[in-house]
């Protein structure tokens, strides 16, 4: 009996391990997560790098609103609020930022890609280019 509770503590610290938490807000997600997130959900990709960036290379079905934009809160009260938004952007820094900004509009289900955009080309993963 004490080893089943001591495999089931490690089985829920190993899937609790899987999605990481910021903040209890957003939720840090690999590429592999985020594959099965656009799989499973109806999820709104976004891609918050500037226009210039955007069109040298997304990720498919990705809509660009550039975080450094003046109008980018204003942008993305455009969005679904009931939908998960998948946030990325070059490294993982401005998808962040951008993360808290999503969470304090209002949406409830926010997914921040680790790595960015340069860690799914450096897997050998697709890129649409404009």
């Amino acid at each position: 009996m004490k080893k089943l509770a001591i495999v089931l503590s490690v089985v829920f610290f190993i899937s609790t391990l899987s999605c990481k938490k910021v903040e209890n807000e957003v939720t840090k997600v690999t590429i592999e997560e985020m594959q099965t997130i656009m799989k499973s959900e109806d999820v709104q990709l976004i891609d918050v790098r500037t226009p210039e960036e955007y069109q040298e290379g997304y990720i498919l079905n990705a809509q660009n609103i550039d975080y450094n934009s003046p109008t980018f809160e204003e942008d993305i009260t455009k969005l679904d609020k009931s939908k998960p938004v998948l946030l990325y952007c070059k490294s993982g820094n401005r998808s962040g930022k951008s993360s808290k900004i999503f969470f304090e509009a209002g949406f409830k289900t926010i997914y921040d890609l680790e790595g960015g955009i340069t860690e799914w080309i450096d897997k050998g993963l697709e890129v649409k280019v404009e």
